[in-house]
C-alpha cells in the first residue's frame, strides 16, 4: 500500500476546505438574492442591495440575527420562516456579517 506524502496530503485538505467555504459563500449568497425565499417576487437583495440597510448588524449576536432573517423572510418576503438552527439559516446569516461596519 503506498501513502500519499504529508506534504500532499496536507495540500489537499487544504484545497478541499477552500473549496467548501467557497461553495458555502456562493450558496449564502445565492439564498441572499433568490426569490424563492418568499412569494412575492423579491429578494432579500430586493430590499438591501450590495448590503445596503445592513451595516449596523454587528450590534446583534447570532441568534437574534438569525431571528431578524426570518422574520424579513416571513414579513417583507411573504415566506415561511427556515428552520431554527437550519444550515440555510445559519449561512444566511453568516454572509450578511460582511456588510457590518468594521
Amino acid at each position: 500500500m503506498r501513502f500519499l506524502p504529508l506534504a500532499t496530503l496536507l495540500i489537499l485538505l487544504l484545497w478541499i476546505f477552500a473549496a467548501d467555504a467557497g461553495q458555502t459563500q456562493s450558496s449564502a449568497e445565492a439564498l441572499f438574492s433568490s426569490t424563492s425565499l418568499g412569494s412575492n417576487g423579491k429578494s432579500c437583495a430586493t430590499c438591501h442591495p450590495q448590503g445596503k440597510g445592513l451595516e449596523n448588524i454587528g450590534d446583534y449576536d447570532d441568534e437574534i440575527l438569525q431571528e431578524m432573517v426570518n422574520f424579513c423572510i416571513r414579513d417583507a418576503l411573504k415566506g415561511e420562516m427556515l428552520a431554527e438552527k437550519s444550515e440555510e439559516l445559519r449561512r444566511l446569516a453568516s454572509y450578511l456579517r460582511q456588510f457590518q461596519k468594521k
